[in-house]
């Protein structure tokens, strides 16, 4: 006769859901996330109020309470421009390595490469790197030889000068700077929390923010925007919207760019966002497109999922900014990455200041041992 042995007792308290939704797992003076009102907040700013700010403010408002001295926007901007010239003399001799990986495993190799050793302070040294090591990565894949980082230049004007070897636009500066500035940081999302789970065990920033780059690959978190454009270019014709739109969702797929885990309404980043695209130029047309799409995608998924608050995401007009300000797709994540640094690296040193490893509890439902035999 077969036996089975006996399960583990359910316990008194109560199980967290298995995507641990709604446990709070850390208290931050960082950032808010209300899904409900569709409201973002960072360091006590909503998001509109910050959207027009560089990303030396955003770095500068995250990282206040936490450096050993205090450090103004314009203090953080000279220290980013010194660490780009070392991240830079850092890229170099590692190109040869690079030439058979993806852009995020590229930028994942580069980062791991950061000496724990360094002078410069960890979180300003990891800030720099990634505008440096990532438009390495993309002209290494064009043929084109790396563009040196210009210390006199602000973070975003930078990143896009190193990018095409030439003075960007003020609009595609300033388009840049609200990007990096509206993704900075967004609550405990996946990679945020592996942060601060490596942080809890005083591995170092360095570590910490390479683990959240890890956790940024995955295509549930940072690896979606570039399939927005994939679904624009299918589409192709305004004629084409509705009949492709339909059919998409009748085999069960969805619709790029629409939804989230935590916003109920609208995400607060999309409105950033597409103000921004509001002021780049747009001679193919692709802007426009986009916009019709939009609405007739939002059209659609209230007909056919009225009980499904599916609202336009943070991912749709960050392809479209991104597109328009000259990444290719494939770059996306790593450019997602170099707004992200800005909360990773908050969120690893406000973790570091409680001295507490983060080890949560299990609930074991295998098999007990059968103590009976």
């Amino acid at each position: 006769m077969t036996t089975t042995a006996p399960r583990a007792p359910v316990l008194a308290a109560q199980s967290a859901g298995p995507g641990l939704d709604d446990v709070i797992a850390a208290e931050t003076r960082l950032s808010h996330v209300d899904g409900q009102a569709g409201q973002l907040v960072i360091a006590g700013y909503p998001l509109s109020a910050i959207a027009d700010w560089r990303f030396e403010d955003v770095l500068a408002l995250l990282w206040t309470d936490f450096l050993a001295e205090p450090m103004t926007a314009g203090d953080i901007g000279e220290a980013l421009g010194r660490a780009r010239v070392t991240a830079f003399e850092l890229l170099e001799p590692m190109l040869p390595l690079l030439r058979d990986l993806t852009s995020v495993e590229a930028l994942r190799l580069l980062l791991s490469s950061l000496p724990d050793q360094a002078r410069t302070p960890h979180c300003i040294l990891a800030a720099a790197a990634v505008p440096v090591f990532s438009a390495g990565i993309i002209r290494q894949s064009q043929g084109l030889a790396c563009v040196p980082p210009d210390p006199q230049r602000g973070q975003a004007e930078d990143f896009l000068y190193m990018l095409r070897n030439e003075m960007p636009t003020r609009d595609k500066v300033r388009a840049l700077d609200t990007y990096l500035v509206t993704v900075s940081d967004h609550g405990l999302n996946a990679s945020t929390f592996t942060a601060r789970v490596i942080a809890s065990t005083k591995a170092g920033l360095l570590s910490s923010v390479v683990g959240a780059l890890c956790a940024l690959k995955g295509p549930l978190h940072g690896g979606a925007p570039g399939p927005v454009l994939d679904m624009l270019d299918a589409i192709g014709t305004a004629d084409r919207i509705d009949g492709w739109l339909q059919d998409c969702l009748a085999r069960g797929e969805r619709l790029m760019g629409f939804g989230h885990r935590i916003y109920r309404v609208r995400d607060p980043r999309a409105d950033v966002l597409k103000a921004a695209l509001a002021g780049l130029q747009d001679g193919s047309g692709r802007i426009a497109f986009a916009g019709q799409v939009e609405q007739a995608a939002l059209a659609l998924l209230k007909e056919k999922k009225p009980l499904r608050p599916l609202q336009t995401n943070v991912e749709f007009y960050t392809a479209l900014v991104l597109e328009a300000v000259g990444f290719p797709r494939e770059s996306f994540t790593n450019v997602f990455a170099a707004g992200r640094m800005a909360g990773w690296t908050a969120h690893v040193l406000e973790q570091e200041q409680t001295g507490r490893l983060i080890r949560p509890q299990s609930r074991y439902v295998g098999p007990m041992p059968d103590h009976s035999r």
